[in-house]
C-alpha cells in the first residue's frame, strides 16, 4: 500500500491582522494543486490576535487553518517562528510548503528547509504536478511538484523536482499566481497550536519598527505606462509621469532605469521587481529583456515605443511604435487631451 500524501500547507504571511496577497495568491494555487492531488490546502497562521484573518482564508480554499497565537510571535522574527513551523511539520507531515517570496519568506523558508533537511526552490514564477522518471538515479517519482522558475539571467527556464525528504518547499514572488475569488460562504477548521519556545528562541527583541509605505500601487493599477533605459536620463522620465497621469495610471519602469537611478525601485517589473496584469500597459523606451516581460507579458493590451524596430519588446506587444519617445509620448498626450 503507497504511502498517504500528505496535505499542501501555505505559510500565511500578516501585518496587523492583513493578510499579505501574496499569501491569498499562494492559497488560490494551493488550492488547484491539492485537487491535482486529491488532499486538502491548509494554512500556517502566526502571530498575535489574528484569529479574524482565518474566515477570509476559508473564504479562499483553505480546509483547515494552523492558528498560532501568541504574544511573543509579533512581530516577526525568524527563531520562533521557525520553531513552531517545524513542530507542526514533524506532526503533521505535509507534502508541499509554500512561501512568498518576501523579506519574511526569504528568511524563514531556508532555516526550515535547512533543519528538515528538505529542498527549497526561490523566486518560483509557475508550479504544477507530475510524474518524474529520473533516468539517472533510475527511479520513477508519481505526483511531484515542478518547480518552475527563470535560471542563468533569465535565459532559461528550469523546472526543478525535490527528490529529497518532504516537504517541497518553494518561494513565489508576488503577483505571479493569479488570486481566485473567495467565496463567503465556504468555512474551514481551526486547529489551535500549543506554542512551545525556549528562551533561547526568544533572545531576539525588536526595539524599534520603521515602517514606510509604498508609494505606488503597480499591481492594482489598470494602465501602467513604463520607462526604460531608452527615456534617456531622470528629466526625461517627467515624460512618462505626464502620460500616466493624464491617462489616470501609474508609472513603471524596467530594471535599468531603476539601476540608472532615475526611479526607485517601487516602481520596477519584471523578474525582480513586480508582476503586473493591468487593462494597458504602455513601455517607452524598454528593449523588452526576457526578465521585463516576464513581468507584464499578461497584461490585455500592451503598445511599445522604441526607436529600435528590432527590439524585442516589440515581440510580445500587440502594437509597436517605431520612433523617438520624445516625440512620440507628447502625441500621444496632446490625442488624448483632444478627446477628452
Amino acid at each position: 500500500m503507497s504511502e498517504q500524501i500528505g496535505n499542501v500547507w501555505v505559510f500565511i504571511e500578516q501585518e496587523g491582522g492583513k493578510i499579505a496577497d501574496v499569501s491569498l495568491e499562494l492559497v488560490s494555487k494551493g488550492t488547484e494543486l491539492a485537487a491535482k492531488l486529491g488532499v486538502d490546502v491548509e494554512a500556517v497562521l502566526l502571530g498575535s490576535n489574528v484569529e479574524s484573518c482565518c474566515a477570509t482564508l476559508f473564504q479562499y480554499g483553505c480546509k483547515t487553518v494552523y492558528l498560532a497565537d501568541d504574544p511573543r510571535l509579533e512581530p516577526f522574527t525568524v527563531l520562533p517562528f521557525a520553531r513552531v513551523i517545524m513542530d507542526l511539520i514533524r506532526e503533521y507531515k505535509p507534502n508541499i510548503l509554500l512561501f512568498g517570496a518576501t523579506m519574511k519568506g526569504r528568511e524563514l523558508a531556508p532555516r526550515i528547509a535547512s533543519e528538515k533537511l528538505a529542498g527549497l526552490t526561490a523566486d518560483c514564477t509557475d508550479l504544477r504536478i507530475d510524474d518524474f522518471d529520473d533516468k539517472v538515479n533510475k527511479k520513477f517519482y508519481k505526483n511531484k511538484l515542478m518547480q518552475i522558475r527563470p535560471a542563468f539571467g533569465g535565459n532559461i527556464i528550469a523546472t526543478i523536482v525535490n527528490t529529497w525528504d518532504d516537504p517541497q518547499m518553494v518561494t513565489v514572488r508576488e503577483g505571479v499566481m493569479k488570486m481566485a475569488e473567495p467565496n463567503p460562504a465556504a468555512t474551514g477548521k481551526i486547529v489551535r497550536v500549543n506554542v512551545a519556545l525556549t528562551e533561547e528562541e526568544t533572545v531576539v527583541k525588536v526595539i524599534e519598527r520603521i515602517r514606510q509605505e509604498k508609494t505606488v500601487n503597480l499591481k492594482g493599477a489598470q494602465i501602467i505606462v513604463a520607462g526604460g533605459y531608452g527615456v534617456g536620463s531622470k528629466e526625461n522620465f517627467q515624460l512618462i509621469r505626464e502620460l500616466a497621469q493624464v491617462l489616470g495610471g501609474e508609472v513603471g519602469a524596467s530594471r535599468a532605469a531603476v539601476d540608472a537611478g532615475w526611479i526607485d525601485h517601487d516602481h520596477q517589473v519584471g523578474q525582480t521587481g513586480v508582476t503586473v496584469r493591468p487593462k494597458l500597459y504602455i513601455a517607452c523606451g524598454i528593449s523588452g529583456s526576457v526578465q521585463h516581460c516576464a513581468g507584464m507579458s499578461e497584461s490585455k493590451k500592451i503598445i511599445a515605443i522604441n526607436t529600435d524596430p528590432a527590439a524585442p519588446i516589440f515581440s510580445v506587444a500587440h502594437y509597436g511604435i517605431v520612433g523617438d519617445l520624445n516625440q512620440v509620448i507628447p502625441m500621444m498626450i496632446k490625442a488624448y487631451k483632444a478627446k477628452a
